[in-house]
C-alpha cells in the first residue's frame, strides 16, 4: 500500500495526521513517522528557510521505484508507506517531508523508513535553495538525473550543474 504526493505549499499543507491515518491498521505491529524539518545551521551558515523545487513527475516515479525495491531488496512485503514532500518555501523548523511506514515488526519498520529517506536523498530530482540570515541565498548541489529516460516521463532529462536546475523535454 503506497501513497505519494508533492505538496505545493502555496495550495496545500503537509500534515502528519494524514500520514498517521493512512498507515494505521491492526495488521501492523510497528509504525514510524519521520518528519524532515528545516534546521538552523548548514555548513556553518545560519539558515532561515529553504525553497524546494522538483520535477514532480520524476519525483513521484522515483518514490514508486524505491517502494517497489523494498520488496525485492529488503524482502519487506506486507507494508504501508506514505511519502509526501513539499514544493515551495519552508521556514525554519517546518516540515519538508513526511515518510510514514507500517510493518508487522519494528525491525522492518526501522529498516524500511531509513532505506526510503536515504534513497530519496540520493535519487529523487528535488533541489534546495537555502535562505540565510544575512539575506543571501543559494541553490545547493542537487541530485542529478543525468540523461534519465523514461517512457512515462516522455524522455525527460534532468541535470544539476552546481545547484542550477535544467529540465529538458
Amino acid at each position: 500500500m503506497l501513497h505519494t504526493k508533492i505538496i505545493d505549499i502555496k495550495k496545500d499543507e503537509i500534515k502528519t495526521s494524514i500520514a498517521e491515518a493512512f498507515i494505521k491498521s491492526s495488521s501492523y505491529g510497528a509504525s514510524i513517522i519521520f518528519n524532515g524539518t528545516v534546521r538552523n545551521i548548514n555548513e556553518n551558515k545560519e539558515v532561515i528557510g529553504i525553497t524546494y523545487d522538483s520535477h514532480d513527475e520524476l519525483v513521484l516515479k522515483s518514490f514508486e521505484e524505491i517502494y517497489k525495491e523494498t520488496t525485492e531488496k529488503l524482502k519487506i512485503i506486507d507494508k504501508a508507506v506514505f511519502i509526501e514532500h513539499i514544493k515551495g518555501y519552508v521556514g525554519l523548523g517546518e516540515t519538508s517531508i513526511i515518510i510514514a511506514v507500517a510493518c508487522k515488526h519494528r525491525d522492518e519498520a526501522y529498516v524500511l523508513s531509513r532505506y526510503i529517506i536515504e534513497e530519496i536523498k540520493k535519487r529523487s530530482p528535488i533541489w534546495k535553495k537555502e535562505h540565510y540570515k544575512n539575506d543571501e541565498s543559494e541553490w545547493l548541489k542537487g541530485n542529478p538525473c543525468l540523461l534519465y529516460t523514461s517512457d512515462a516521463a516522455d524522455d525527460m532529462q534532468c541535470v544539476d550543474l552546481g545547484g542550477r536546475r535544467i529540465i529538458k523535454k
